[in-house]
């Protein structure tokens, strides 16, 4: 007799546990996408993915013209489980980045026909294989050689057929694919990609507003500023002097320099014909440092005796210096950017904080932006009160 009762009472212990489950988190206004290199100390199971519209695992690479991990054996299985976790959050999308900073292959890819379409080919396959819901094309850059990489000037007209035919590929398969690229946050950038054709082919452009002055700069600024920096507000400082002088100098060659901010290349590209509604902003979870750097201005633009690290992630900044062992915080009102000066080790930082990525959401909900994206998100701290929470808790107020 006491099996009689055995399936009623589990219908209702169904019941009560479909009505009582959490529910799944609400979907932000717009995107949230965060870059993700997987650590040893922060893997998928990890990370808080109820924050995020798309993660965006780094990288895959051109590997003998094709879209491949350069160690499968190591990235796949990583990679699986981050897209298992889509279960607890349906609405996420899981992407993968090709390329990244120094990486090479594209130029030759994108040469002809044929080998656009082998890479295409083989995007689609490795999207089908990992069941992802879309690339990020992290060519830094087409046409221009800073990093380091083979590069020609057919790369302009190729990187726009490259794109193409990535769409064609991707709009063949059964899941739904989002085609993003990644564009720097400066003007010169744009002279080498018909941006008007390529924003046909790709859903969003993700802008990098970040390493806007880097480590190798002979004097101190603000990396990832989010307010628009006229001359007249560097014009008498040291490193404004200096910018002016590299204008006069290298005009023939690369045209003016202008002092650069996520509010200058936004108004730039909208310019230029991209819809805001396809452009998503940069913020930065690391930052940058000079030691050398003398008193004036609290250090802001100023002469450096060489870079102090090479880069830091706001996690260790937190803990580390942000206004502790001598460091004092600073907050610049046009660049709407924060800074650290310790005027006993003549050391500055230069880094995105929560208040500076809170202004960035929420510039990017009033333009009527795509969203914003930030590197990387292993930088993060893992206390309360992150950069991802001050993101997130901007876009949903």
């Amino acid at each position: 007799m006491k099996f009689a009762f055995a399936a009623p009472a589990l219908v209702l212990l169904a019941g009560w546990l479909f009505t009582n489950r959490p529910a799944p988190p609400e979907t932000p206004p717009i995107n949230i996408m965060a870059y993700y290199v997987p650590a040893e100390n922060y893997m998928p199971e990890d990370l808080p993915l109820d924050q995020l519209t798309h993660i965006i695992f780094s990288f895959a690479n051109v590997v003998d013209g094709e879209f491949r991990f350069r160690e499968p054996e190591r990235s796949g299985p990583i990679l699986e489980r981050l897209v298992a976790r889509r279960q607890e959050f349906p609405n996420l999308k899981v992407m993968v980045a090709c390329g990244g900073w120094t990486a090479d292959g594209f130029s030759d890819m994108a040469l002809t026909d044929s080998t656009r379409t082998r890479f295409a080919e083989s995007a689609a396959a490795f999207m089908e294989r990992y069941d992802l819901d879309g690339l990020d094309m992290d060519w830094e850059y087409p046409g221009i050689g800073e990093a380091g990489i083979k590069y020609r000037k057919a790369d302009t007209r190729n990187f726009t057929r490259t794109m193409k035919s990535l769409r064609e590929h991707l709009d063949a398969l059964d899941r739904d694919q989002t085609l993003t690229f990644a564009a720097a946050g400066w003007e010169r950038y744009y002279d080498f990609i018909e941006v008007e054709k390529v924003m046909q082919y790709a859903d969003y452009m993700n802008v990098m507003t970040y390493d806007q002055v880097t480590y190798v700069s002979p004097y101190t600024g603000h990396h990832t500023n989010q307010g628009k920096i006229e001359w007249a507000d560097i014009r008498d400082t040291p490193f404004g002097r200096y910018h002016l002088q590299r204008n006069i100098k290298e005009e023939q060659s690369e045209g003016d320099w202008h002092p650069r901010s996520v509010e200058y290349i936004v108004d730039y590209c909208i310019a230029r014909g991209v819809d805001p509604r396809q452009i998503v902003t940069g913020a930065a979870f690391y930052g940058r440092s000079w030691k050398g750097v003398g008193p004036e201005n609290n250090g802001l633009y100023q002469p450096v005796g060489g870079p102090h690290i090479g880069w830091s992630a706001y996690r260790d900044i937190r803990a580390q210096y942000e206004e502790k062992n001598g460091y004092e915080r600073f907050w610049d009102s046009t660049a709407q950017a924060p800074f650290l000066y310790s005027r006993t080790d003549s050391i500055f930082f230069t880094y995105d904080d929560t208040t500076s990525v809170r202004l960035k959401a929420e510039y990017a909900m009033e333009k009527n932006l795509g969203g914003i994206m930030f590197w990387e998100l292993g930088n993060d701290t893992k206390e309360r009160g992150s950069l991802l929470d001050a993101i997130y808790e901007a876009v949903m107020d």
